[in-house]
């Protein structure tokens, strides 16, 4: 989720875009609530297109894993429902490697056969937005406003650059407070923290009865860890039009939040971990090393497969000044401007955004972008993501700008120089506000 478009990949989309055909015209193809199965209609104004027979295939790429749980429901259960309501429409889903995916993207819109759709990762749509790669759902696919109304606001804006929104989000993760239940009793404490002022307390606590644990353990300084920390103290990375970091990423708010967790790594109660050093936090928190830690869904398997006798439980991120505002990751459906079936690509887009979808793919792990679905039986009566919906509801995305990895890199360096007492906080972040100012420059 990390990884950053090089700029061949940039330039390539650009010389290739601007030969491609434009954006697809709106065709309404309208769905009832909670199916997502719309049936296709005329556009105001047009004439009725003439009827066929022909089956249309539409290629979907995807970056689930061939052999992985999320595919076989994706192939073997979903597409098949999807095409037994759609005779007309064959789904060709093509299961391509996170690692690889840009690289055959790229190849593919050079060879004028780029996919009618993609899932991808929520941090790439601004850069393939900006180089031309996707087509702008909110003007292309009439009931937009429909699907959007339905999700979660923080997965949604990750779609969102220069006043258009390129795709609607997918599937959706945030992180909670997991903590040691039978640490926490030892140490006397009644449950979590509520808020970051707490955690000091908490950590003392805990360390009278185990004077080497962590109250916290996180594995780096870049943003996946930080920025919660910086958005509830009420800080933020740049404006809200993304044009300038100065007065933002270094204003008394996010400074005191760098402030609040060196001081929290110099007392022992942040592990060390976080700088590259010690236990692995999945083994520490599972040892009782590490007393809590902030992660997604995908803990459960993990901790459940490696550690099947160790409980632990989950709380809402504490919260600061701001409230509990985590961070939110997943991944976006996109159409392609180079689709050559946008209608269709669409009527599976809006497939993918109902009720029926989210909830079989909630069944191998996936966690649905659809906020009406909080309240629903499914995910009620579901073990652990209850919690994760949420915090999902406060939860934030990281800056979307084509430069978001370089701007992940400046907080990387500068949460690091902090730890490593090289730089003040006051002054990592001046110096991070001015080299982000410079990449956010027109």
């Amino acid at each position: 989720m990390k990884k950053r478009m090089s700029a061949l990949f940039a330039l390539g989309m650009i010389a290739v875009l601007a030969l491609s055909a434009c954006a697809p015209a709106a065709t309404p193809t309208p769905a009832p609530e909670g199916s997502g199965a719309g049936t296709q209609e005329d556009a105001p104004g047009e004439a009725a297109a003439p009827a066929s027979d022909a089956v249309v295939e539409i290629t979907f790429w995807h970056t689930y894993n061939e052999e992985g749980a999320e595919n076989d429901m994706l192939v073997k259960t979903l597409i098949p429902i999807f095409e037994e309501a759609h005779p007309d429409i064959k789904v060709n889903a093509v299961s391509v490697p996170y690692d690889n995916f840009r690289e055959k993207l790229l190849a593919a819109i050079s060879a004028n056969t780029a996919p009618d759709l993609i899932r991808t990762d929520i941090i790439w749509v601004p850069e393939l937005a900006e180089v031309g790669a996707l087509a702008a759902l909110d003007e292309v696919m009439p009931d937009f406003e429909d699907y959007r109304s339905n999700v979660f606001e923080g997965p949604l804006s990750t779609n969102f650059w220069k006043d258009h929104y390129y795709g609607l989000p997918l599937d959706t993760n945030t992180k909670v407070w997991l903590y040691n239940d039978a640490l926490y009793q030892e140490a006397g404490l009644d449950g979590p923290p509520a808020t970051l002022a707490e955690l000091e307390t908490a950590c003392q606590a805990i360390q009278e009865v185990n004077p080497e644990a962590s109250l916290f353990a996180a594995d780096g300084m870049y943003s996946w860890v930080t920025l919660p920390w910086v958005w509830s103290f009420g800080g933020d990375i740049t404006d809200e039009g993304i044009t300038t970091a100065s007065g933002y990423i270094n204003s008394p708010k996010a400074v005191a939040a760098y402030e609040y967790l060196l001081q929290l790594y110099d007392e022992g109660c942040i592990a060390p971990v976080i700088m590259g050093d010690g236990v692995d936090p999945y083994a520490g928190f599972a040892a009782g090393t590490y007393a809590s830690m902030d992660n997604g869904p995908w803990a459960y398997s993990i901790l459940n497969g490696q550690y099947p006798d160790f409980e632990f439980s989950a709380a809402l991120f504490p919260a600061g000044e701001a409230g509990s505002i985590e961070i939110v990751g997943g991944e976006d459906i996109n159409l392609t401007q180079q689709s050559q079936h946008p209608q269709e690509a669409m009527e599976f887009i809006r497939y993918l955004l109902s009720q029926d979808y989210q909830l079989k793919m909630m069944e191998v792990g996936q966690m649905p972008v659809r906020a009406d679905l909080a309240d629903s039986d499914a995910v009620k009566n579901h073990p652990f993501l209850g919690t994760f919906f949420e915090q999902i509801a406060t939860s934030k995305a990281r800056t979307a700008h084509p430069s978001w990895n370089q701007m992940d890199t400046i907080l990387t360096d500068a949460g690091q120089y902090i730890f490593r007492g090289e730089k003040t906080p006051q002054q990592a972040l001046d110096d991070a506000a001015a080299q982000i100012d410079e990449l956010l420059q027109p």
